[in-house]
């Protein structure tokens, strides 16, 4: 008997079932050939895998028959030895899109399940973490990079994305933003902990909930925010929203750019911290508002006013 995922609200439950009910995924080769790698065609072998090993389960999601994108994303992302090298240390899975799962009333598709959302359907790339065991996210979809605007991730995004820290889909997906913007912020450098992530998230989901941009309650909570930071560190923190609609993906990268347009915000995001924290949340209104939170040294920082970013 092996064990099948049901992704329900990003949480993976597992139950137990016959491999066999499993549809096969297409055949591998394209990606094999390329990166000279292994992958599972199973969703539930790869899924034992990675509990077994406790590691990070990566997989890819392509056209069924195979297509041009999905081609050309294995020959030239897949295929760079940067990325191939960062490929061994996950488990590798390659399913077609309209894979199913066995479910208790029947069939189910796997992507149209609320954990793997944010992929839209689409070709791209998922992560489910089963490295911390200890962590709130253990078993969660804690990544999702579908294929956007009829282009495949490059080789420097892709090992971007294996390279992110331990997070949440949307602490990671906003530090994947912060990491792959032309400039080169350097705010995700130092540590991400989780005190700020939390505080990150915190925020967001106020504004998010709200559906306000803003730094609220700033003064309680850049004092209470201090209190816990290593000596001699300050907190700031920016904000930015989306534009209503946006994908998860999209909505990250719209906030990071409208911090760049503002010389204030940049000074922080495109700033080297020793700590640092990022989130973000979807409000009822479709606006994905954005948290960055950072410890920067007291010498170089002396204001205590949060910076604000916003939709340019």
């Amino acid at each position: 008997m092996s064990p099948f995922l049901r992704v329900l609200s990003g949480v993976v439950l597992v139950w137990s079932v016959s491999a066999p009910a499993l549809r096969a995924a297409q055949p591998a080769e394209a990606i094999d050939e390329a990166a000279k790698l292994g992958w599972h065609t199973s969703y539930a072998e790869a899924v034992e895998v990675a509990i077994r090993e406790g590691k990070m389960l990566l997989v890819c999601f392509h056209q069924p028959g195979g297509s041009e994108l999905c081609d050309r994303f294995a020959r030239q992302a897949l295929a760079d030895p940067g990325v191939a090298e960062r490929l061994k240390h996950y488990v590798r899975a390659r399913l077609p899109v309209n894979t199913t799962i066995p479910g208790k009333e029947g069939e189910i598709t796997l992507l149209e399940h609320s954990g793997f959302a944010e992929m839209l359907g689409r070709p791209g790339v998922a992560i489910i973490d089963f490295a911390h065991q200890d962590a709130p996210y253990y078993g969660h979809v804690v990544s999702t990079f579908p294929f956007l605007n009829g282009r495949p991730y490059t080789p420097r995004e892709m090992a971007v994305i294996l390279d992110l820290p331990p997070g949440t889909l949307t602490q990671r997906t906003l530090i994947y933003a912060v990491r792959t913007h032309p400039d080169a912020p350097a705010s995700t450098e130092g540590e991400l902990t989780p005190y700020l992530a939390e505080q990150a998230r915190q925020h967001s989901q106020l504004q998010a909930r709200i559906r306000r941009q803003g730094h609220h309650n700033w003064e309680s909570r850049f004092h209470r925010i201090n209190a816990r930071l290593p000596g001699g560190l300050l907190a700031c923190e920016v904000c930015a929203e989306s534009w209503p609609g946006e994908s998860l993906v999209e909505a990250a990268i719209e906030c990071v750019r409208c911090w760049r347009l503002s010389s204030g915000h940049w000074s922080s995001v495109r700033s080297r911290h020793p700590v640092y924290g990022y989130d973000m949340k979807r409000g009822s209104n479709g606006v994905w508002y954005a948290t960055g939170i950072f410890g920067r040294g007291s010498r170089s920082y002396t204001r205590t006013t949060p910076e604000l970013g916003g939709r340019a």
